[in-house]
């Protein structure tokens, strides 16, 4: 029998994502802090967007936060990075722990 030591990452009593390591489950927190962050700023915004369009753009924003912190110092060349594949290997280290019905509202 092997111990496998499992790092999860639970929001508003949720399990969000499980990791095999201390660091991404840490990244990962952070990076939900920031989007919640966004979430409360989108919501002030004089632009009609819908709650899920809210949350969705904060999510997008605070995975690419480098990028748009970039921007918004005035940078001119933004080169953004194209989506890398997720290896075998990578898909090992994470668990996605949402719902079916949480999958199909993404």
């Amino acid at each position: 029998m092997a111990v496998v030591v499992k790092y999860v990452v639970e929001r508003s009593g949720v399990e969000r994502m499980t990791f095999t390591t201390k660091k991404e489950a840490d990244a990962y927190d952070k990076m939900l802090d920031i989007a919640e962050s966004l979430e409360v700023m989108l919501e002030k915004v004089d632009v009609p967007l819908s709650e899920q369009q809210i949350e969705s753009l904060a999510l997008e924003m605070a995975k690419s936060k480098d990028g748009f912190i970039n921007v918004l110092k005035g940078a001119k060349d933004v080169v953004s990075k194209p989506a890398q594949a997720k290896t075998k290997k990578d898909t090992d280290k994470v668990t996605d722990l949402k719902s079916p019905s949480e999958k199909a509202a993404s």
